[in-house]
């Protein structure tokens, strides 16, 4: 029985060296920034990019002016709320549903593209309710 526990033991300690040295490696090629696939020597040529189609731009997109903005509500008409909360400078949510209803607490802090045209903003603090609609 002792020659058994031993063999055992033995076999567990092979697994456990066999795990780290797996691991070690692993770590080392992910470290190794020159481990990666080669890269091909001929430049691919680069995709075309297609003029934007109507699927392409969002039926409106808000985008925050200020360091900060007051709360912003998207929702489909009829369904889910896509945005109900304050924004940062520079930060931006859109959607592409067929009719969104929109919520600015100040107009005058986002900019709103409709259909991919800019929408005049509101005087500063002006509460704006209104439903946009893809073309």
């Amino acid at each position: 029985m002792g020659i058994a526990r031993l063999a055992l033991a033995g076999l567990a300690v092979l697994v456990v060296v066999a795990l780290i040295v797996v691991g070690a490696l692993s770590l080392v090629g992910a470290l190794n920034p020159d481990a990666g696939p080669a890269a091909p020597s001929t430049p691919a040529a680069a995709p075309s990019v297609p003029s934007a189609t109507p699927e392409q731009i969002p039926t409106v997109r808000v985008q925050c002016l200020q360091e900060h903005c007051p709360k912003v509500f998207l929702k489909v008409a009829g369904g889910d709320v896509l945005l109900d909360r304050e924004m940062a400078r520079d930060e931006q949510a859109q959607s592409f549903d067929a009719k969104v209803d929109v919520v600015l607490a100040d107009s005058a802090a986002v900019r709103v593209e409709v259909n991919g045209e800019v929408r005049p903003p509101g005087r500063a603090g002006e509460r704006q309710e209104f439903t946009v609609s893809r073309d």
